[in-house]
């Protein structure tokens, strides 16, 4: 299977359709997807390694806050609280990190590690953070296969250089910014239109000590996208009251990311 790995450029996209209710779809397709994601790792080792080898520059630490598997059998009224993709998750991380020796995987316990947990502000799994220097709130809440995947190396290389494409502009306005902001993007792993939108809230994130971006996969979180209304994605929430659908421009991002800034200052 072929699966094209590209930017969106240009104006709005439109949104990928979902219904986030339907079992089929938080299931079907989805250990395929991830396995899509292992085997680019494995068919193309050498250009991944070269990759990492000619653009990181500082080490990364991958942070997966995953569900430890139990042996005992799960009752019924309890299926589906167990998490799902935490095994795939920590899977796929592994076989990331392996690649450079600048990339340091480590796993905590969500139930056991709760103090952990509550210091980088985790409250659902599978969740990844990615470290460099410092924590500059980068945050995949689901795994991240299938189109995502590449959200995930872009994310480690910007994390290991420190530094972002984005425009002069765009960095002198997010510089301004005193107040935090939350940015959360849901996505699914078939959708090619959501890599964008996460690397653009995650070098937002890179470029302010108060923006925080996560991930949040729809289909593993359906609750969350009910909260919201996602019936389409990407779909970004900025601060709970600013909403983008579709993928946007850099330039309507900040936008957004402005205005939700100014909401919060007339509050």
């Amino acid at each position: 299977m072929n699966l094209r790995l590209g930017r969106i450029t240009g104006s709005v996209q439109p949104t990928h359709l979902m219904r986030v209710d339907s079992d089929l779809l938080r299931f079907a397709g989805r250990i395929e997807l991830h396995q899509i994601s292992v085997d680019l790792i494995h068919v193309f080792p050498l250009q991944v390694r070269k990759k990492f080898d000619e653009e990181m520059k500082e080490k990364v630490t991958l942070l997966l806050f995953t569900q430890e598997p139990s042996r005992l059998t799960v009752p019924d009224h309890l299926k589906g609280q167990e998490c799902v993709f935490c095994k795939e998750t920590r899977e796929l991380l592994k076989e990331v990190s392996a690649l450079s020796d600048k990339i340091e995987l480590v796993i905590y316990d969500f139930s056991g590690d709760k103090e952990k947990a509550a210091e980088y502000g985790i409250d659902k799994i599978p969740a990844t953070i990615i470290l460099g220097q410092k924590d500059y709130g980068l945050r995949f809440f689901g795994i991240p296969s299938g189109y995502e995947y590449t959200s995930l190396i872009e994310a480690i290389l910007d994390v290991s250089k420190g530094k972002t494409g984005l425009s002069q502009k765009t960095r002198e306005a997010l510089k301004t910014i005193d107040k935090d902001i939350h940015i959360q993007v849901f996505v699914t792993p078939t959708c090619p239109y959501c890599p964008q939108v996460v690397h653009l809230g995650h070098q937002f994130a890179l470029e302010s000590p108060r923006i925080r971006a996560d991930m949040v996969e729809s289909t593993e979180f359906p609750h969350i996208s009910h909260k919201y209304n996602v019936f389409g994605v990407p779909k970004t929430v900025i601060n709970e009251n600013i909403f983008i659908d579709g993928a946007v421009p850099e330039e309507t991002f900040l936008e957004h990311v402005l205005k939700a800034l100014k909401s919060q200052s007339q509050k």
